[in-house]
């Protein structure tokens, strides 16, 4: 079972949960992340969401998105997930958009997290588990950019509202 840590209305953690059970069609506010992750090229790792995933499947992301448990500190929460989806190690990480929130909701499933977001450099090249990850491709952070502003491109949710709030920091890692 993976717990999951509840929050309040300004980020305080109030429990936990089973996460199979927490994600419904009305979902309590909870702690998470997502990560940005370039080669030494400066090309982005896009995801494929695995399509047999129960929160938004077959969805174009970022490199990585996941849960601390209770206790874990959410930047070893992001190298966990980083190595356990795509078999990659961060490296130069930083937390960029700390206070990142966002609901979103598809197929009766709704997504209602306090998600702050990473940026790093990868080493390694992916090996991802296709029970999280059904494809991964290298994108100029231009062409994510694109997809982002394209309501029909097929990307998550919360990478298409990170997008923006990422570009406007002029972050050297994503800047191809």
């Amino acid at each position: 079972m993976e717990l999951v840590v509840l929050l309040d209305d300004d980020g305080n953690a109030v429990g936990v949960a089973d996460k199979a059970t927490v994600h419904g069609a009305t979902t309590p506010r909870h702690l998470a992340f997502s990560c940005y992750g370039v080669n030494d090229s400066g090309q982005l790792l896009v995801t494929r969401r695995a399509l047999d995933k129960a929160v938004f499947p077959g969805v174009w992301t970022n490199t990585c998105c996941g849960h601390p448990g209770p206790g874990e500190k959410i930047a070893d929460a992001v190298q966990r997930r980083l190595f356990q989806e795509l078999g990659v190690q961060p490296v130069e990480m930083r937390l960029v958009l700390p206070k990142f929130s966002y609901r979103a909701s598809a197929d009766g499933v709704e997504e209602n997290e306090l998600c702050p977001v990473y940026v790093c450099r990868i080493a390694g090249l992916p090996r991802p588990d296709p029970s999280e990850v059904e494809t991964v491709e290298w994108w100029d952070w231009s062409r994510f950019r694109d997809a982002a502003a394209d309501p029909d491109s097929g990307l998550s949710p919360w990478a298409r509202l990170q997008v923006p709030l990422l570009d406007a920091l002029n972050d050297p890692l994503l800047a191809a």
